[in-house]
């Protein structure tokens, strides 16, 4: 019989044993500063543990007695956890196994193995695009923002299943994965077809930059990780040191990442004020606020519907506080903040906690922020950034528009 099993039946056992000398009633009385109220008792607590374990070593028993196949025990009692999170109904709440809480803290480093691509779970179920990874894998192989993943080697997986999805296209370099993408073009009509892909070592360079033509710093992140802040100062201080005019921030295609380092990068940009704010379940509010210390160059900012998460609350700052242009396409529009939580034996559990609103109180979750000025990426570009600047349309009319402003 193993430990586990052990643990819940004597759990079960010892409740047995005391409900029925428990006479304390439903509820007792607690004193909260000059108020009275009426709290859950012990008694309570108990038999609700009682009958949850109850139930749970009931199907637990015909699983036993009656399924058809072998079976991992550790699966079972993992599975559990994972309903329990799944059952909340929010895509961003997962728990996270020790091997994928490994995978997943790699990620969050910015080193990983895989293919290079950043996905979301999407409104229809399935698992959504957010962004390739520049000059990884994915981007080599054609997948876009949007594009949804319905197999991976065959099997399908649904944004319920996503965590499995990501485990198997992440992986040793030099070895392949087979993909099915599903995508649909802008008169609504659908394609299906299968990408094999080699993945390779993920090193996420987050931060690009240079000059254009002598006088207009260029700053591109694609990520918010560990390392982007101090990238991003670096790039900062270069282009400064060129004595630049004014700044192009390119968000496009930045999926997010770490809340306080979007936060960090906005208080080098902005004058005194507050970046964002959350708001939890409770309607308590935290304020991140940055000071009066700021770059004080004319800024434009580049986003289109790949940026997301950690880029909105930047982008949001920078046009409610009136430090910048935001120029592209409307953001993808995810407004919730996550946190994790370390578990004891090395497994995690991510869950929303709040939503962020940026300064002048405005919620873009589902909806994003629209730009000052829209312009649609030309269909026959081939990349985006510097090293397209000949092509780069969004980029070409963010210069001008920066130009407008020296």
């Amino acid at each position: 019989m193993s430990k586990r099993k052990m643990v819940v039946i004597f759990v079960a056992l010892l409740l047995i044993t005391n409900l029925g000398t428990l006479v304390v009633g439903n509820f007792v009385s607690v004193m909260v500063g000059n108020r009275v109220i009426l709290a859950r008792s012990e008694y309570e607590e108990l038999n609700d543990v009682y009958r949850s374990n109850a139930k749970i070593q009931q199907v637990k028993k015909v699983i036993e007695e009656m399924y058809l196949r072998e079976y991992d025990e550790e699966d079972l009692y993992e599975g559990q956890l994972k309903g329990m999170v799944e059952a909340l109904g929010d895509p961003y709440s997962v728990y996270m196994t020790k091997d994928e809480y490994e995978r997943f803290n790699m990620e969050t480093d910015g080193i990983y193995g895989g293919i290079g691509i950043i996905v979301t779970p999407g409104e229809d179920d399935l698992i959504t695009v957010v962004s390739p990874i520049e000059d990884t894998p994915g981007e080599r192989a054609g997948i876009r923002t949007g594009d949804k993943i319905i197999k991976v080697e065959g099997k399908e997986y649904f944004s319920s299943t996503m965590d499995e999805a990501v485990s198997l296209m992440r992986g040793e370099p030099n070895t392949e994965v087979r993909i099915t993408i599903m995508r649909r073009d802008k008169e609504g009509n659908t394609e299906s077809f299968d990408l094999n892909i080699t993945r390779e070592i993920i090193r996420l360079q987050s931060v690009k930059s240079g000059v254009i033509q002598d006088d207009i710093g260029y700053i591109r992140l694609t990520a918010f990780d560990n390392l982007t802040y101090e990238d991003f100062m670096k790039a900062l201080m270069g282009i400064q040191s060129e004595n630049v005019k004014g700044i192009v921030l390119d968000l496009r295609s930045n999926p997010g990442g770490l809340l306080n380092v979007s936060v960090d990068i906005a208080d080098e940009l902005l004058g005194e004020g507050t970046v964002v704010y959350t708001e939890d379940k409770y309607e308590r509010r935290q304020y991140e606020e940055s000071d009066s210390k700021m770059v004080d160059l004319p800024l434009v900012v580049l986003v289109n519907e790949g940026s997301a998460s950690a880029s909105e609350i930047l982008a949001g700052a920078i046009r409610d506080l009136d430090r910048g242009t935001l120029v592209g396409t409307t953001t993808f529009g995810k407004g919730l903040v996550q946190r994790i939580r370390d578990l004891p034996d090395g497994s995690g559990i991510k869950v929303t906690v709040s939503e962020y609103f940026t300064p002048d109180g405005i919620n873009i979750h589902g909806t994003g922020i629209q730009p000052d000025v829209i312009v649609e990426l030309n269909e026959d570009v081939e990349g985006i950034g510097l090293d397209y600047l000949d092509q780069d349309n969004q980029l070409q009319k963010a210069i001008e528009v920066l130009r407008e402003k020296l």
